[in-house]
C-alpha cells in the first residue's frame, strides 16, 4: 500500500488561518506572504511534505521575528573597557537621550530665530555654552573629531605644509591615521623630530613660505616613556605667533573639567590649551565628555568664522538630535559638583570598587547556579578607561572569571541572549568585568540566565 502524504497547504489557506492573524497585524501582509512562500518553496525543493499548517506558521513566525529584530541593540558591556569604541563609547544621560528623541520627533527651531522670526544658526544652540565651558571666543561643531581635524586643516592649510612631530602621528581604531586625515584635508604633512624627541628648534626650522599652520596632536591612545622630549603648547604658540601662522591642537578625547577632581588621571582640557595660546582646539563629544558622537571646535573668532564659511562645514554638520543632547550635557557641566552622578561615563569611571565587587559576587552566584559544572571565581582586575581615552591608565575593578572547556561556545551563548553580554577571553577563562554593570542592570542580567 502506498502511504498517503498530505500536500503542502496553499499560501492563501495559511494567510486565512487564525494563527496567522497576529503575524499579519505585527509584520504586515507583504512580509508574511513573502515569508510563507519562501518556506513552502524550500519544502518543495527538499521534497518535504506532510507538515501541518501550524508548523509552517510557527516557522514563519521565527523567520519574521529574526528579520524584523533591530540590528543595533543594547548590550551589557563587561569587556573591561568603559568607553569602548565598538560598543558605542559613552552612554548618554537619560535627560540627553530624551532631549534628542523629542527633537527628532518634532519640528524644532533648529535654524530659526524665535526672537526675530528669521533664519538662525544651528550651532547657536550650543556655541555659547561651549565658549563658557572652555573660555573660547567662538565655537562650532561637526559629526566627530576626525571630521573636526579635517575641516580645520582644510580651512587653514589647504595646499600648505603643516609640521607635526613624528611622535604624534597616531593611528586610532579601524586603522584610521592622522597622516591620512591630513592628506584628505588637502594639507601637506611635514614630519619633524623623532618618535621620542621633538624640540622647539624642529618646529622653528620647519617653518617656511609654504607653512600653513603648526599642529600638536595629543597622544590619546598610547604613551612614549623614557628618553623623551616634547614641546608644550605655550612654547609652540609663541613660535606660531612669531611666524604669523595659527597653532592647531587636537586633544582627541578631550575633557571639559580636570578629571583629577574625580580621582582620575589628568587629561588636557580645551581651556588649558586655549590659555596656552592655541588658536583652535578640537576634541570629541562622546568619550570622556560623556555626550553623543560629535567633533567640537573652539578657538578665536577669526578662525572659527573661517571654518564656518568652509563649504565642507555643511557636509559635516550635526543633526538636531545630537545638538539637543549636547546642549543638555553641556548644561550638566555648569554644575560640576554633581557631574559624577549625572553623567554615566563619569559615574562608571568613578564607581567605588566595593560596589563593583558586590555586583560581581551576585552575578557570580547566578552564573555558578546556571553552570554548576564550571569553575566560577570572583577576582580583582583592572578596567581600561577607553581605547583612545587614557588607554594606559587602569582602574581597579572586579570580574567574574569563568573556567572550563568550550569557552568560545559559552561566549557565543552569552552574546545570543536577548540583551547580549560582551566579555573577553583571557588566560584560558571568560572574564566578565563588572564595572559597567550597574545595580539597576543586575536583575535583568540574572533574569535572562534562567
Amino acid at each position: 500500500m502506498v502511504e498517503h502524504i498530505s500536500p503542502l497547504p496553499s499560501v492563501d489557506s495559511l494567510l486565512r488561518a487564525a494563527e496567522t492573524e497576529v503575524l499579519l497585524t505585527r509584520f504586515g501582509r507583504t512580509a508574511v506572504t513573502a515569508t510563507l512562500r519562501d518556506i513552502l518553496a524550500t519544502r518543495r525543493a527538499a521534497h518535504t511534505f506532510g507538515d501541518p499548517a501550524a508548523a509552517i506558521i510557527d516557522e514563519a513566525a521565527d523567520h519574521l521575528v529574526r528579520r524584523f529584530a533591530r540590528s543595533q541593540r543594547p548590550v551589557f558591556n563587561m569587556t573591561g573597557t568603559v568607553l569602548h569604541t565598538n560598543l558605542g563609547r559613552s552612554p548618554l544621560p537619560p535627560e540627553a537621550a530624551e532631549a534628542a528623541a523629542e527633537a527628532l520627533r518634532n519640528a524644532t527651531n533648529l535654524e530659526f530665530d524665535l526672537a526675530t522670526g528669521r533664519r538662525g544658526e544651528r550651532d547657536d544652540h550650543i556655541s555659547g555654552l561651549l565658549c563658557e565651558l572652555t573660555g573660547a571666543e567662538a565655537a562650532t561643531t561637526v559629526n566627530n573629531n576626525a571630521a573636526a581635524v579635517m575641516l580645520v586643516l582644510n580651512t587653514l592649510a589647504l595646499g600648505k605644509e603643516v609640521p607635526v612631530s613624528r611622535g604624534e602621528l597616531i593611528e586610532i581604531g579601524g586603522a584610521f591615521r592622522v597622516p591620512d586625515i591630513m592628506g584628505r584635508s588637502g594639507a601637506i604633512l611635514k614630519e619633524i623630530g623623532t618618535t621620542n624627541r621633538t624640540h622647539a628648534r624642529d618646529y622653528a626650522g620647519a617653518i617656511g613660505p609654504q607653512t600653513g599652520a603648526l599642529m600638536r596632536v595629543h597622544q590619546a591612545n598610547y604613551a612614549i616613556v623614557g628618553f623623551t622630549t616634547s614641546v608644550p603648547a605655550a612654547t609652540l604658540s609663541g613660535i606660531a605667533r612669531d611666524a604669523g601662522i595659527p597653532l592647531i591642537e587636537d586633544l582627541g578625547s578631550g575633557s571639559l573639567v580636570d578629571l583629577e577632581r574625580f580621582g582620575l588621571p589628568h587629561e588636557p582640557t580645551p581651556r588649558e590649551s586655549l590659555a596656552a595660546g592655541a588658536d583652535v582646539v578640537t576634541f570629541s563629544g562622546d568619550k570622556l565628555l560623556g555626550g553623543p558622537q560629535a567633533g567640537l571646535i573652539v578657538g578665536n573668532k577669526r578662525v572659527i568664522s573661517a571654518i564656518n564659511c568652509n563649504p565642507l562645514k555643511r557636509a559635516l554638520r550635526l543633526d538636531k538630535g545630537r545638538l539637543a543632547a549636547l546642549e543638555v550635557v553641556f548644561r550638566m557641566y555648569l554644575d560640576p559638583d554633581r557631574l559624577a552622578d549625572r553623567v554615566p561615563a563619569l559615574r562608571l569611571l568613578t564607581r567605588p570598587e566595593s560596589d563593583i565587587r558586590a555586583t560581581a559576587k551576585r552575578i557570580g552566584a547566578a552564573i555558578a547556579m546556571r553552570w554548576p559544572d564550571r569553575d566560577v571565581a570572583i577576582e580583582a582586575c583592572r578596567s581600561q578607561i577607553g581605547s583612545g581615552a587614557l588607554p594606559v591608565d587602569l582602574l581597579p575593578s572586579t570580574a567574574v572569571a569563568i573556567g572550563g572547556k568550550a569557552l568560545e561556545e559559552l561566549a557565543k551563548f552569552l552574546r545570543d541572549l536577548p540583551r547580549p553580554v560582551i566579555g573577553r577571553i583571557a588566560r584560558g577563562r571568560l572574564i566578565l568585568d563588572c564595572r559597567c554593570l550597574e545595580t539597576g542592570d543586575e536583575t535583568a542580567f540574572i533574569a535572562q540566565l534562567c
